[in-house]
Formats: structure tokens, C-alpha cells, sequence
């Protein structure tokens, strides 16, 4: 009996909806009418890379591009769903900050 994978779209649909609620259980000074950590803009959302789980704030818009999405795919596959760690990124950081770069 294998494990059954969810479709692509309805792993990247779980991730948004984890990437909009992340920052309110990382940090406890938050605006309590967005609900949003202090120092993230509305319409970005937190993320963590590499070894040293360095944290960047990114746009929200991120989330439409596909080497984006392979990367959401990626901390799925090998962090899951439910876990308190915050969305971690399993890339190191010289290779995300490449990619983001391509990104804005």
C-alpha cells in the first residue's frame, strides 16, 4: 500500500494558507488588527533558509511564480504540514537569495 501524494495545486493551496497565518505564531509583537508581525509589510509573508534558518520576508506575489511553487513543493516534501518551525525553505541561502533576485 504506497502513500498517496495530494495534487500539486492543492499542496501549493495549503501552503498559502499556512504562509498567511505564519507570522502570527513566530512572534509575539504583533499589530493585533492585521494580525501580522510588526516588521512584515502586508501582502508578504515569512520564510526560513538554509542551516542557519536565516529568516526573509517576501512578497506575497512569490507564491504565483513556478520556481517558487518547486520550492514550496520541496519544504512539503521534507518538512510537511505540521510542524511549529515556521515555513523553512529547503534551499541554502546563496541559491535563494539567486532565485528571489530573478523574482522582483
Amino acid at each position: 500500500m504506497g502513500i498517496t501524494k495530494m495534487p500539486q495545486t492543492a499542496v501549493l493551496k495549503q501552503m498559502i494558507k499556512r504562509c498567511s497565518s505564519m507570522g502570527r505564531k513566530q512572534h509575539q509583537h504583533y499589530d493585533d488588527l492585521a494580525g501580522l508581525p510588526l516588521d512584515v509589510p502586508k501582502g508578504h509573508f515569512v520564510v526560513y533558509v538554509g542551516e542557519n534558518r536565516s529568516r526573509y520576508i517576501v512578497p506575497i506575489t512569490f507564491l504565483n511564480h513556478p520556481q517558487f511553487q518547486i520550492l514550496l513543493q520541496q519544504a512539503a516534501d521534507e518538512f510537511g504540514f505540521d510542524h511549529d518551525m515556521g515555513l523553512t525553505i529547503p534551499c541554502d541561502e546563496h541559491s535563494f537569495q539567486s532565485l528571489t533576485s530573478t523574482l522582483r
